[in-house]
């Protein structure tokens, strides 16, 4: 693991993954965690995707904390701490490839009527954050998926592509920050994580401004439609994942 060649392989990917987060918001770990499990082992690819997570947000949000919906933000993560322990019921009461398999079709159903029929409702305020967020934590708690409820959210706020962009950030850094203590704990930073990490640090970087300044020339329509497409594209990974 220690040659050019075989690390140069998990960089093109933490490259892609984190260039789609940086233009869109979202989708680092959907891209990465598939592709990174044919290159190194789960219990390899699993801490490194959580490190270079936590490391997006921050890179993003240094210079784009101006555009974070402060008011939705806390009430989303306020939300979801207390949706994880209902999760946790969920998890011992109903099996988790029923509730994938229905959030999948609930993805692919959401995101191919917004691309056909882009006639949606508005949310004009922060109202709804709450259910939302609680959605988020109880699929969070129980099956780590607390990212669709979210992005869901921010496409019917139409935020602005930046908006979007440094939002979810705000959201997803303290949620992120947790799994990493939490990973720590169980033993999972091995130096092999950790060398890759740092291999990996200048490409996430790099792949952060190449994908902020994307997210920033991409007109209002094109990024919805984006966000819906990689919406259909998460439902079908977690339909087949059942399967």
């Amino acid at each position: 693991m220690e040659s050019s060649l075989s690390v140069l392989p998990v960089l093109g990917v933490i490259f892609l993954s984190t260039f789609a987060r940086s233009a869109l918001g979202f989708g680092d770990a959907l891209i990465a965690m598939p592709l990174l499990a044919m290159l190194v082992s789960v219990e390899v690819a699993t801490p490194l995707v959580a490190l270079g997570a936590s490391t997006i947000a921050i890179t993003i949000l240094v210079g784009a904390w101006k555009q974070v919906d402060v008011r939705a933000t806390w009430r989303l993560v306020v939300s979801t701490l207390f949706g994880i322990p209902l999760g946790l019921l969920l998890l011992k009461a109903a099996p988790q490839a029923i509730v994938e398999a229905l959030l999948g079709l609930v993805l692919v159903g959401f995101g191919l009527y917004s691309l056909v029929t882009p006639k949606l409702p508005t949310l004009d305020n922060e109202k709804l954050s709450y259910t939302f967020g609680l959605i988020a934590g109880v699929l969070g708690g129980a099956y780590n998926t607390n990212g669709p409820p979210v992005v869901v959210y921010g496409a019917l706020r139409r935020w602005s592509a930046e908006r979007f962009r440094a939002t979810m950030q705000g959201y997803f850094l303290p949620t992120g920050l947790t799994i990493l203590i939490g990973h720590g704990l169980a033993g999972l930073w091995t130096p092999m994580v950790l060398r890759l990490y740092i291999y990996a640090l200048p490409v996430i970087v790099t792949a952060v401004i190449v994908g902020g300044w994307a997210n920033k020339r991409i007109a209002a329509g094109r990024f919805h439609r984006a966000v819906y497409g990689f919406l259909v594209l998460m439902g079908i990974i977690l339909i087949v994942r059942v399967f």
